[in-house]
């Protein structure tokens, strides 16, 4: 073996024990069907993202945003509320 490794190959191997997968094909199929699953679910969704992005921009232009200096209280709020 190499006394170094690519980049390339440093990940593979990282992704390979991350997963306990056995070779570089079964990491590439499984990446490969994560990313299809991606692909699949923002086609599903686009309409309702873009709706989504649309209101928020609305907002913004109403003057409804949030300012950056309370930003972190709100986040604080919103996760406190789940």
């Amino acid at each position: 073996m190499r006394a170094f490794m690519t980049d390339w190959e440093a990940r593979m191997y990282s992704q390979m024990h991350a997963t306990g997968t056995a070779s570089a094909e079964e990491v590439l199929m499984r990446l490969l069907n994560t990313q299809e699953e991606q692909d699949r679910w923002l086609l599903e969704n686009k309409s309702a993202i873009e709706d989504k992005i649309q209101r928020g921009l609305a907002e913004l232009d109403r003057g409804e945003g949030i300012v950056d200096s309370d930003l972190a209280g709100v986040l604080a709020r919103l996760k406190a509320e789940r």
